[in-house]
């Protein structure tokens, strides 16, 4: 009988645990080493080779857009890694990421207790904010580019709805136009923000027409002359132009409350607003911090891919329109990780 010599034998186990260890294109290898990590000082991200495999991500609308251009980027950098990204709300994000249906939660807001209770992780990636939105055909335009909308008076639009009319707006009592005031139907961290900045406590408290979806809302408010609402950074300014995205106007916030539109508190241009955010010029709320979420720590390729986020993929914050963190939030969110 034939019988296979020991070298031959050992020589063929080699070969098997090597095939079984390189997995296939749609799983990820297993989690780096400290030493390997994406953006650490002892190797760049882009030495690091045979990260391979699909991630998942849904969530806020606010974040979609950059989630689109670190996912390419990424891409470049590792050809076998691909991406399936979504958006549909930070409500969304958060539940697909609890049910293990995404790898990664887009919430562009705080997360809650009794999320962090079911197991959701989270890391903070950039800032932006969101803004009042209102129709170039507002009736009331020039008047309001002068004086401006009040923080309170915000509060009785959206919340108390003791302000009916644009008359009321301005305070011009002859105005009789009504208010259409709209709001988000689907659960939204633009909405949270929103109502916390409005003097609610969560999206329930503001009043107004639901809309799904942060697209179908400032398309609405574009498209009615009395319509009001409010909108992600980067979807009420054009990303390709900087300008405001056409039919829409972000009314001016009298946010010290003078009585008048001051030069920096008026924006029309991404540029302009994203000075006032990162100045601290807008306030918080609505402004706020971009988060990514995780049924529990992430590891592998998620792990990878965020901490890249939170290093080298910082550097296209500003050309898509975002807040970078500081180097000491950046430096926060990479501690989380370890």
């Amino acid at each position: 009988m034939y019988q296979r010599s020991p070298t031959l034998l050992s020589l063929a186990l080699a070969v098997a645990l090597i095939l079984s260890a390189c997995g296939s294109a749609t799983t990820p290898l297993t989690e780096p080493t400290q030493a390997q990590m994406p953006g650490t000082q002892s190797t760049p991200a882009a030495a690091i080779e045979n990260l391979r495999g699909t991630l998942t991500v849904s969530g806020a609308f606010a974040l979609y857009p950059m989630m689109t251009v670190w996912a390419d980027e990424f891409t470049k950098l590792h050809a076998d890694v691909q991406f399936d990204v979504q958006g549909g709300g930070a409500g969304k994000g958060m539940t697909d990421t609890l049910a293990g249906a995404v790898d990664i939660g887009m919430i562009s807001r705080k997360i809650k207790p009794e999320e962090v209770a079911q197991g959701a992780f989270w890391v903070a990636v950039a800032k932006d904010a969101v803004f009042p939105v209102i129709s170039t055909k507002n009736p009331v335009l020039a008047d309001l580019a002068v004086k401006g909308i009040k923080q309170d008076t915000f509060h009785k639009i959206f919340v108390t709805e003791e302000i009916k009319t644009w008359g009321e707006v301005v305070g011009n009592p002859a105005i009789k136009d009504e208010l259409h005031v709209y709001t988000r139907s689907d659960s939204a961290g633009a909405a949270d923000q929103w109502s916390l900045f409005s003097g609610g406590k969560v999206q329930a408290d503001i009043q107004g027409i639901g809309v799904n979806g942060e697209p179908a809302l400032v398309d609405t408010v574009g498209k009615d002359p009395l319509g009001i609402g409010f909108s992600n950074l980067n979807s009420a300014f054009d990303s390709s132009s900087g300008r405001l995205v056409p039919g829409i106007a972000v009314p001016p916030m009298d946010i010290n409350a003078n009585g008048q539109a001051d030069a920096n508190e008026y924006y029309q241009s991404k540029d302009e607003a994203v000075k006032a955010i990162s100045d601290g010029t807008y306030p918080t709320p609505p402004s706020r911090f971009e988060n990514l979420a995780t049924k529990g720590k992430p590891r592998g390729l998620v792990l990878a891919f965020i901490n890249w986020i939170l290093t080298d993929g910082q550097q296209y914050l500003d050309q898509a329109g975002y807040v970078k963190l500081t180097p000491e939030q950046q430096a926060e969110s990479l501690a989380k990780l370890k």
